[in-house]
């Protein structure tokens, strides 16, 4: 019960890392808030996490529009009274380079990648401050770290949101807030499939470990960030990758 009695605001959490981390968050006693656009699967999630004796709160939530999320922490702090917890873990990929991409899929990324954790952190870190304290998780990547060719757009959004973390952690700091971000390698979900694919020799190359990263490695340090064990923990980068940044 490492989480016991937070209330922990997850996005992108009908599949993937963002599914592995709401079950965990629910199995360590904090009282989540789901939200994903797949609302489908996210039901599914919910139901999962409900059968197993934990507390879910399952919302249809688009992280690039203002009013969604105002209206998801808004509903957050109406069931449970606070929060405690913000994982930006919702992300999209795209394999363009800057020759063949257009702006509309730059904006695409950028929206949700970047944009997206920005709203989240605008709207839960006053809450957050009522609270007495909290922290936010940003699900960046490698990506944020070192170059990849052809994905343009999601370094970009992901090395901006490495150094926005850095900046809330010093501008937050004094009211108790943690802010860090997160750094997964090659980790296998639906989002990562159709690339591991085509190039699995490649990235099992660049893994220093002889298995691939599974959504419940990454879940587990994210588990950290948000209990009190990294209670002094703010600014930094948690790399979770198979050993590929030690290249």
């Amino acid at each position: 019960m490492r989480l016991q009695d937070k209330v922990a605001i997850i996005t992108g959490a009908a599949n993937g890392m963002g599914a592995a981390e709401a079950k965990i968050f629910a199995r360590e006693g904090a009282k989540v808030v789901a939200t994903d656009v797949n609302e489908e699967k996210l039901m599914e999630i919910a139901e999962e996490i409900k059968a197993a004796g934990g507390d879910i709160l399952a919302m249809k939530h688009d992280v690039t529009s203002e009013e969604e999320w105002k209206a998801v922490v808004a509903k957050a702090v109406d069931t449970y009274g606070k929060v405690d917890v913000l994982v930006n873990n919702a992300g999209v990929a795209t394999n363009k380079n800057f020759a063949t991409m257009e702006m509309s899929e730059w904006n695409w990324v950028m929206d949700i990648n970047l944009n997206g954790c920005v709203l989240g952190m605008k709207y839960a870190i006053p809450e957050m401050q009522k609270a007495g304290g909290g922290s936010v998780i940003n699900i960046s990547s490698i990506g944020g770290i070192v170059g990849m060719a052809g994905s343009s757009p999601y370094t970009a959004a992901k090395g901006a949101l490495r150094a926005l973390s850095k900046s809330a952690a010093v501008e937050y700091g004094k009211d108790k807030i943690r802010v860090n971000s997160v750094h997964p390698g090659i980790i296998v979900t639906p989002m990562t499939a159709h690339t591991m694919e085509a190039g699995m020799p490649f990235y099992s190359m660049h893994t220093q470990l002889p298995y691939m990263g599974e959504p419940e490695d990454v879940a587990n340090g994210v588990l950290f960030l948000a209990s009190d064990e990294s209670r002094f923990m703010t600014g930094a980068e948690l790399v979770i990758d198979g050993g590929w940044t030690s290249l």
